[in-house]
């Protein structure tokens, strides 16, 4: 260029256009001096601008560099920044890295800053998945996007993140008034936008609680149709329970739990003894869980019921779950987890799931060499079938654990029907 017969040779200042605002003369110059350099100190706060340099300049080794430096970063102030730019530059192992934090952490790391820079289609993502790391319940994923679509909607709106439910609160109500109680919010041209994101909402353990499927109604922000729909369909499921005998799901359908299984989690905040069960009607199927010796233990309860219409007196009821179980540090970065997988469960009526098992278990540990003599043959009666020792959830190496410890579980309590129409008006919605 300097010694042909190119204008670049006559001259003696070049300007050179640089297409990408990311890109600023400090990347430049830590790109040009990784030339010189087998390793690069990158400063985390830098590392969007050095990945935009080092892809316009094709250096490989410098872009694998800043991937890795991202990946290592991610806390709830760099992971929408940094999803954006993998995006924008290829790095599809950042982007995945990014989603997982997100889908672990959204519900745990809520912030105004966070909720302002999540985009729809990534939202859209998140809501989606059965991956999502759900604390409390469904109704609590409700709650979280009408805090986002508010910020969504008045970015100028600063204040701490506490007082953001009751401003989004006032803020809806005014609009209600404004349309005169006629349609819901999410038919409005404001929130048209946001409707692909609420369709993903699993709105059917929403409604199975009194209170929430109040303040959805108060609310009105999602189309009457959505909910008609599905009231319809909780209906007929229950009838299905109660007069076609229906005692649950007998194969695991990936599909089904996947996009239809109910999300709900607990925070364990130090090691000890704990029992709960999550808020709603579902199916007549009252579920114990129990943390407790480092074992999680599934309980059906029949008998401790104020209203003998509320449990299912079936002898045996099946659900299929997934349990996961996972410790993180103050960034949200996951330092051990542990899943079971997707697995069929028969309950029998207030059928201890490994409360036996367990008791026993460990009284023959105790007893030394004569005790797992004596397991083993209670293993071989007939009382102490093989499959019992599958009822118990989880047995936790303590090595590994670390608390808080954050439990999620998705859980499916009747049979899939098939949902073709449901499935079309989702795929119309979204087109």
């Amino acid at each position: 260029m300097f010694s042909g017969s190119w204008k670049e040779s006559s001259m003696n200042v070049i300007e050179l256009e640089i297409p990408d605002q990311n890109i600023d003369v400090e990347a430049l110059q830590v790109a040009f001096g990784s030339l010189y350099r087998d390793d690069v100190l990158i400063n985390p706060s830098r590392v969007v601008a050095l990945l935009a340099a080092a892809c316009m300049l094709q250096l490989d080794g410098l872009i694998q560099q800043c991937g890795e430096t991202m990946k290592e970063t991610i806390t709830a102030q760099t992971v929408c920044g940094y999803y954006n730019s993998a995006g924008t530059y290829g790095l599809d192992s950042v982007k995945k890295k990014c989603l997982e934090w997100l889908l672990n952490n959204l519900m745990t790391h809520q912030s105004v800053g966070l909720f302002k820079e999540l985009s729809i289609n990534l939202m859209k993502q998140l809501i989606s998945s059965s991956n999502l790391f759900v604390l409390q319940v469904e109704m609590d994923v409700y709650t979280a996007l009408k805090k986002w679509m508010f910020l969504q909607l008045v970015p100028s709106w600063n204040g701490s993140f506490k007082q953001v439910l009751t401003e989004a609160d006032a803020w809806f109500a005014e609009r209600r008034r404004e349309f005169g109680g006629d349609g819901a919010f999410l038919e409005s041209a404001q929130g048209s936008a946001f409707l692909p994101v609420f369709a993903h909402l699993r709105l059917q353990y929403i409604i199975s609680d009194l209170a929430s499927a109040r303040i959805v109604e108060r609310d009105a922000l999602l189309p009457s149709e959505w909910l008609s729909s599905v009231y319809k369909q909780q209906w007929f499921a229950m009838l299905r329970a109660e007069q076609d005998n229906d005692i649950g799901p007998q194969e695991i359908n990936k599909e089904e739990l996947e996009g239809n299984s109910m999300r709900c989690g607990r925070k364990l905040a130090k090691d000890g003894d704990y029992c709960w069960r999550w808020t709603g009607f579902n199916f007549g199927l009252d579920l114990l869980v129990t943390y407790t010796n480092r074992y999680i233990i599934f309980k059906r309860n029949t008998l401790n019921q104020p209203c003998s219409g509320s449990v299912s007196l079936q002898p045996r009821r099946s659900i299929a779950f997934r349990l996961r179980l996972a410790s993180f540090d103050g960034s949200g970065k996951m330092i051990c987890s542990r899943t079971t997988g997707y697995q069929i469960l028969t309950l029998e009526k207030d059928q201890d799931v490994g409360g036996d098992f367990l008791w026993l278990f460990l009284c023959c540990r105790g007893l030394g060499a004569l005790g797992w003599e004596l397991w083993a043959g209670l293993r071989m009666c007939q009382r102490y079938k093989p499959e019992v020792k599958e009822q118990i959830v989880m047995n936790l190496d303590s090595r590994l654990l670390m608390f808080p410890l954050y439990i999620c579980c998705n859980f499916l309590y009747t049979s899939p029907e098939k949902r073709a129409d449901s499935e079309a008006q989702l795929e119309n919605l979204e087109g």
